[in-house]
């Protein structure tokens, strides 16, 4: 990086901080009369303390900045150096970028920390493989600082990357992989809420649909497995019935006219009249025409409630693994058991009013 850049930066912050209104200071017209003596002494003594804890702050933050300041032109001349001595792909770059790049977050400039924090990645990549634990760390930095940028597609690429390399770098019952794919599980609950990469109704579905796909995979190679406690197991089955309901749920809110039926649409019907012929005689003259299928309506209702009896249904099998988990593990203690006994209740009853919804005909 450039001086010119660094002194650039610095002055912006400085600015930032030098300039900000001093807390406290506010204009008051007094139009009405002299306060008392003692309240007037009381009022100059609250404002000679707020510029005094004012001056103090502004004094801390210039006292940080030239610390930031400081630091900033280290951690360059030791990159530098370093590379000079070692080469520009030395495995001790990563953390030299990696502490660099936390500088530049605490100055709130987030754009030069995902740079310095691919640069670290990179160097990982090239000196320990593609797949390797030692990128872990970098990429949840990078997670961590483009959630600060609220730039929810990279989000959403890295954690998928930090999935794909924690599957190959760890076996599925150990806690570090667990606790990546708890991780993505969770991530993409908050994207199916939250809608942050702006996708389309099918989107979201088809989004759901893959992160039950990926519940159920999971469970089905843990669940049996002696290495995996019940409190993952749970937490697994958990995120799954989540996926299910938001599966279920949209499935209940969508018109039963957006639902292909299972009959055809159109049918064809004969039609008859009289009419003269070129003699003007009276003539039968029938022909066919195509009418939409008076069944038709109906069967759309009962896909749609086929569709959410299908992912209620899922729901409900959760739930009874839940309870067989419940009901047969000596791991949990009385605390462990009542929470889990509020979660199938909770899971239960909004299967129970999402079936409900789904059955309603409503057409729009």
């Amino acid at each position: 990086m450039k001086t010119n850049f660094t002194d650039k930066l610095l002055q912006s912050v400085l600015c930032l901080l030098l300039c900000a209104p001093v807390l406290g200071q506010t204009s008051t017209d007094v139009s009405q009369g002299e306060p008392e003596a003692g309240v007037q002494q009381a009022e100059e003594s609250d404002t000679a303390e707020e510029e005094e804890i004012s001056e103090e702050e502004r004094a801390r933050r210039e006292a940080r900045l030239a610390e930031l300041t400081q630091q900033l032109e280290v951690r360059l001349r030791a990159i530098e150096e370093l590379q000079s001595e070692q080469g520009v792909y030395h495995p001790a770059l990563i953390e030299a970028y990696s502490d660099l790049a936390n500088v530049h977050v605490e100055l709130e400039n987030y754009d030069q920390a995902s740079r310095y924090l691919t640069d670290a990645l990179q160097i990982a990549r090239i000196n320990t493989g593609l797949f390797s634990e030692q990128q872990l760390p970098v990429i949840d930095e990078l997670i961590k600082n483009h959630m600060r940028k609220q730039d929810w597609g990279e989000v959403d690429d890295l954690i998928h990357l930090d999935h794909h390399i924690a599957s190959r770098v760890y076996q599925l019952e150990d806690q570090e992989y667990l606790a990546a794919a708890d991780d993505y599980g969770q991530w993409k609950l908050r994207v199916l809420r939250e809608n942050l990469l702006q996708q389309s109704g099918s989107g979201l579905m088809n989004t759901a649909e893959d992160l039950s796909e990926f519940y159920e995979r999971l469970i089905a190679s843990v669940e049996f497995s002696d290495e995996v406690g019940s409190e993952d197991l749970l937490k697994l089955l958990h995120g799954k019935s989540q996926a299910d309901l938001s599966l279920a749920r949209a499935v209940a809110q969508t018109p039963y006219t957006y639902f292909q039926g299972t009959v055809s649409r159109y049918i064809t019907r004969q039609r008859c009249e009289n009419v003269r012929n070129a003699a003007g005689q009276l003539v039968r003259q029938c022909y066919s025409v195509q009418v939409e299928n008076p069944r038709y309506r109906q069967s759309q209702i009962d896909a749609k409630r086929f569709a959410v009896n299908r992912y209620t249904r899922e729901v409900n099998e959760v739930i009874e693994r839940m309870m067989l988990m419940r009901d047969s593990s000596d791991s949990l203690n009385a605390q462990e058991r009542r929470q889990l006994d509020t979660q199938i209740a909770n899971l239960q009853a909004e299967a129970e009013t999402i079936r409900r919804l789904g059955y309603r005909n409503y057409r729009f």
